[in-house]
């Protein structure tokens, strides 16, 4: 098998076509959440580098801002109102 044909076989097209939709849609996601907390340093770093979705999972689970939660603060409100 020639070094040209390992490109066109169809096993290395599925692969390469799977790993595009995998890092397209981690891309999506850590964009839109980088946008929606104004985190501008990590939206220009997703968007500028190709990591198969590594760079995008990292901000997901790691260095993305942190909701405050509103259930929490209204049960405190509350409380002490019935207090």
């Amino acid at each position: 098998m020639a070094y040209e044909d390992l490109f066109l076989s169809p096993w290395f097209l599925a692969i390469f076509l799977i790993v595009i939709v995998w890092e397209l849609i981690w891309k999506g996601i850590g964009l839109w959440k980088s946008g929606k907390n104004n985190q501008v340093a990590w939206f220009v770093c997703i968007f500028i580098f190709n990591t198969i979705g590594i760079l995008p999972i990292l901000y997901l689970l790691f260095f993305q801002k942190k909701k405050v939660q509103k259930v929490k603060s209204e049960k405190v409100k509350k409380r002490k109102l019935k207090k």
